[in-house]
């Protein structure tokens, strides 16, 4: 009965519904080839490594861009 529990609480993702914050993260996944499976099981499904990964990834990318805009402006 458990399972059945876990089964029903992951959700499925639509990449066209995603919400600001969660396109760039969704982007990363699909880069790492874990789009599939965020789209079948929900971002619960990844793994601590995964999610880690993804999330060191978002870090990085961001500090990029915030580097682009000050070099832009500046």
């Amino acid at each position: 009965m458990a399972q059945s529990k876990k089964k029903e609480k992951q959700e499925k993702i639509d990449p066209a519904h995603l919400k600001p914050e969660d396109k760039l993260k969704f982007e990363i996944a699909e880069e790492l080839g874990l789009g599939d499976k965020v789209i079948n099981g929900g971002w619960k499904s990844l793994t601590s490594k995964e999610s880690g990964r993804i999330g060191g990834l978002i870090t990085k990318r961001r500090r990029e861009m915030k580097k682009e805009v000050l070099k832009e402006n500046g």
